[in-house]
């Protein structure tokens, strides 16, 4: 009956190989809630991206960054003690966003304000000297606006965000059909009706059209099935783009050649 025995150290070893399983199963589970708490909590901040986010809002992003990685980093941290100082940051950040909303003294604090750099082709060294913003950034985002004499500046004017808006005098601005009385017809955004083989029924109903019609229209571009389209598209003037995946290319040059 000794020989039925399991070995004395079995006993142990598994009791830590389950150890181990519940201690990988708890960082798992942290991990996966701080990820969908994290994501909530920037939604719940708005739709900004980074290089939009004022010095404020960014001191939070990193902040969340930092207090979210805590309980994964260190086992004996509980999960509340990140959630609980996340969860103030978000009411503080809701809370200066809905002041600055309000008042324009609590905006300007918080946020700041725009700052002209450039006025009537003049770079305003005072300006830049108070933003320590140094010419060599200056000429590299002018660049980003395909302006590359300082000349042609009417206002250049240094966003909150960091980013430059750049107004050209107005005999450098590119001519418009305004400028040259030509009327132009509407033209509207298209509307996405196939992305990556699905049917977006959505903007099908919304133009009043069937699947049917769609159909049709992609046997007029020698398409068999919606399927085999990457990305189709129907503009304000009636023109259905449609771009076909490689794969039903290459299907339909094999068939062909046969």
């Amino acid at each position: 009956m000794r020989g039925l025995n399991a070995p004395a150290g079995a006993h142990a070893v598994f009791p830590d190989f389950m150890q181990v399983i519940r201690a990988v199963l708890a960082v798992v589970g942290k991990a996966v809630f701080m990820y969908l708490f994290v994501l909530f909590v920037i939604r719940l901040m708005g739709k900004r991206e980074v290089g939009q986010l004022s010095p404020f809002d960014l001191v939070v992003a990193i902040m969340i960054a930092d207090l979210a990685a805590l309980p994964l980093e260190e086992r004996h941290i509980r999960i509340t003690d990140a959630v609980v100082p996340i969860a103030v940051l978000v009411i503080l950040e809701v809370g200066m966003a809905y002041l600055s909303l309000k008042s324009d003294t609590a905006r300007r604090v918080i946020v700041g304000g725009p700052t002209v750099v450039i006025e009537n082709g003049r770079i305003l060294e005072w300006n830049l000297r108070k933003l320590r913003y140094n010419i060599n950034d200056l000429l590299s985002q002018l660049r980003e606006k395909d302006v590359h004499n300082i000349a042609d500046v009417e206002y250049a004017v240094l966003e909150t965000s960091g980013q430059l808006s750049v107004l050209k005098k107005s005999q450098k601005r590119p001519v418009t059909p305004e400028d040259l009385k030509i009327q132009t017809s509407y033209e509207g955004l298209p509307f996405p009706l196939i992305i990556d083989g699905r049917i977006n029924y959505e903007n099908l109903n919304r133009l009043k059209l069937t699947v049917k019609w769609l159909q049709d229209e992609l046997r007029k571009h020698g398409v068999d099935s919606p399927a085999d389209v990457l990305f189709a598209s129907l503009d304000t003037q009636g023109n259905l783009y449609v771009s076909i995946k490689q794969a039903a290319e290459v299907k339909k040059a094999q068939f062909d050649q046969q």
